[in-house]
């Protein structure tokens, strides 16, 4: 018996040096974000549509965002038809509430309409027939039965996938309302911390890719003889090629490289880390955008 007992406690010994010691392989070989980003090859990166980017003019500088138009097609519609029609020109972002949103439009509701409407039916989530597929996460979320990540956006399911919503991590662009769900359609906001809570409770339709600190530079009270943070004009991209030739390219959400981003995000591979959690929510995986021309 004794023989068999001091058997076991090898075996027992045995294992769990083989277990320590795949686990230290396995930390040994995932590389860090900042080598998986600068190593992705070319496929790895997807273009944005030049027609899908609002660009801001603040007297801070430039805000582009991505608009999404397959989770709220009717709020990218409204949009452009807002920027088209120059409405946002001469008005202002006149609410910055520190950790929460900077939000711009026609406070007063006094500017005139063409073919933009000045509300559009709430599309607080995406409803598909099947499963939408998305790159999940595959970790525990308190707000959601799924998250993970769809062209290039933060987004989070119910358990079935066939409802799908942009999630409000930081720089979101999404539509305030009243207290009718249906009266959004002008007055937009940026968000300047994650605020999960307000998932599906208010349309987000796109993220900023690029000039977030020019947001975060914003006067938060009026100044006297100042404009308040006046918006200079908004345009879609697309429309001023002639005179802004910017291009950006993201993370193709979809690609095994980001998929190793993600594995990274949650190990924390670098030897600077002690703790190592194996956990990321979908507001702490930001996506790799970078800009391919400029001017």
């Amino acid at each position: 018996m004794p023989i068999m007992k001091m058997a076991c406690v090898s075996c027992l010994s045995i294992t769990l040096s083989l277990a320590s010691f795949f686990n230290y392989a396995s930390q040994s070989v995932l590389r860090a974000p900042h080598e998986i980003i600068a190593a992705a090859p070319a496929d790895a990166w997807r273009a944005v549509d030049n027609e899908q980017v609002l660009k801001i003019e603040l007297a801070t500088g430039s805000v582009y965002i991505e608009l999404n138009s397959q989770l709220a097609p009717a709020h990218v519609k409204n949009i452009k038809n807002l920027v088209r029609e120059k409405f946002y020109d001469g008005l202002s972002i006149y609410r910055f509430v520190e950790g929460f949103v900077a939000q711009g439009g026609d406070q007063g509701e006094t500017k005139k309409l063409s073919k933009a409407k000045r509300a559009v039916d709430a599309e607080f989530f995406y409803t598909s027939k099947n499963r939408l597929p998305i790159t999940s996460l595959k970790m525990i979320d308190g707000y959601a039965p799924v998250t993970g990540f769809l062209d290039g956006f933060a987004v989070a399911q119910s358990a079935d996938g066939k409802n799908t919503w942009q999630t409000h991590c930081t720089g979101i662009f999404a539509m305030a309302r009243g207290n009718e769900i249906n009266s959004g359609g002008t007055e937009f906001y940026i968000t300047l911390a994650p605020v999960r809570y307000l998932d599906r409770n208010i349309t987000v339709f796109g993220r900023v890719l690029h000039g977030m600190e020019h947001v975060n530079r914003l006067m938060r009270t009026p100044r006297p003889d100042e404009g308040f943070n006046v918006i200079t004009h908004a345009r879609i991209l697309g429309d001023i090629s002639a005179i802004d030739k910017t291009q950006f390219a993201v993370f193709d959400t979809e690609h095994t490289e980001f998929q190793a981003l993600i594995q990274a995000r949650k190990s924390r591979p670098e030897a600077w880390f002690v703790e190592r959690p194996n956990y990321a929510d979908v507001c702490s995986i930001t996506i790799p955008t970078r800009i391919i021309t400029g001017g």
